[in-house]
């Protein structure tokens, strides 16, 4: 393996003697030895179970843990037969320097099937490897999760990345940046061969990057209901800022080299694909949320860039400044049709102010703050079930707008 891999070199003498495999299963970790022994056994118990004629290897992508989560993977028990691979990876920190390297090992095992499970899961089940894997045995190419979440869980997803990526290539990928999922032999080349992995791509706009690569060059896209996700959900008032950042820098440079794709009148993408129903009684483990620190953010981030929102936004910038500048937390906030819209021209603006594409993106930052604000305000009585109606009226402003988009985005 050469200098710009990802795999140390020490680690190819575990490789070569392997072969070739059917399945890679892959868990990128920092500091997870609380609960990656588990993801580790599950996954193993769920493979063998599943696909028991299979070849598989298990492959922790470590970011350089101090707290034995190597070890402690190493160390999960498993089914006689199934292969264990732990390292730290190389590169920039980051969750996409982890999947680059369990892609490397996928490629030079030539499997069949590569799964990526996050390794803070506490609901992980058997039968998600065969939900994840399944499909690309049986010829897809890309499988997405869905999962049940909290309302609080998952912002980003539900107010930019879904919307978007649904409004852009018609695709009701509903969890686009999902961490769980399953990858083609032929998609996982494709990654590989891309020039994004030393950029954001290889911190956290990995995800994206990924989904938006497999609706633009593939289309074979399947979604795996996997049930409720009970992770280390985040606080998004808190947590979620540099998180935001690199995977909306992402979007909007997939926006850029995928224009061919979605600015026609009729873009391809992949077609509507059935999901999971969310029930009453799933209510799911409660997300905390810092209201007062998103509104507090959306009303000094409005006044610390108003130079930039004018570049981005022109005359619309004084109706964000009005919002900002309400003297109740209860008027805080964009409206789907807003929101859309102050999206859109950040993109455009992203495309033709090179220069100035960090500042546009945390110029936005507080934006997504008072919307994440106005969704948490109006999502207050409802049970996360009914909050998807606002998720969905959310997409459906995007869509509606999507004109909008091309008349700013020339």
């Amino acid at each position: 393996m050469d200098q710009a891999t990802a795999v140390p070199a020490w680690v190819e003498p575990q490789i070569s003697p392997i072969g070739k495999t059917d399945l890679v299963i892959g868990t990128p970790s920092l500091n997870n030895a609380s609960t990656i022994g588990y993801v580790a056994t599950v996954a193993a118990v769920g493979a063998r179970e599943h696909f028991p004629s299979s070849g598989v290897v298990l492959v922790n992508a470590d970011g350089g843990s101090t707290d034995g989560t190597q070890e402690v993977f190493l160390g999960s028990e498993a089914p006689p037969g199934i292969e264990r691979i732990a390292f730290s990876y190389r590169g920039i920190p980051g969750k996409g320097s982890a999947l680059k390297a369990i892609f490397e090992i996928a490629a030079k095992l030539d499997a069949r099937a590569c799964v990526v499970i996050d390794s803070d899961l506490r609901s992980i089940e058997p039968n998600w490897v065969q939900k994840l894997a399944g499909p690309i045995f049986a010829g897809y190419d890309f499988v997405s999760p869905w999962y049940i979440r909290h309302k609080h869980d998952g912002t980003i997803t539900n107010n930019i990345c879904y919307p978007l990526t649904r409004a852009l290539y018609g695709a009701r990928i509903r969890q686009p940046i999902g961490g769980d999922f399953g990858v083609s032999r032929h998609l996982v080349h494709t990654y590989l061969e891309k020039d994004v992995w030393a950029t954001d791509v290889a911190r956290f706009g990995v995800d994206i990057f990924m989904t938006t690569t497999a609706i633009a060059e593939s289309g074979k896209i399947a979604q795996a209901a996997l049930g409720r996700k009970v992770h280390d959900a985040k606080d998004p008032a808190a947590e979620l800022g540099p998180m935001f950042s690199q995977v909306v820098s992402t979007l909007f440079d997939m926006m850029i080299r995928h224009e061919h794709v979605w600015n026609t009148p009729a873009p391809s993408g992949a077609a509507e694909m059935p999901g999971l129903q969310m029930a009453d009684d799933d209510e799911p483990d409660p997300v905390p949320v810092d209201l007062p620190r998103l509104i507090a953010s959306f009303r000094n981030g409005v006044r610390e860039h108003s130079q930039v929102l004018a570049l981005a936004l022109g005359k619309r910038a004084s109706v964000i400044e009005a919002v900002a500048s309400s003297a109740s937390d209860a008027d805080i906030g964009l409206s789907c049709e807003e929101w859309a819209l102050v999206v859109y021209d950040f993109a455009a603006a992203y495309r033709r102010n090179i220069a100035q594409r960090t500042s546009l993106i945390r110029a936005l930052v507080p934006l997504y703050n008072g919307k994440v604000a106005s969704f948490v305000l109006k999502a207050k009585e409802m049970s996360s079930r009914q909050a998807e109606e606002l998720v969905e009226e959310q997409c459906r402003a995007f869509e509606e707008s999507k004109p909008y988009l091309r008349d700013v985005w020339k």
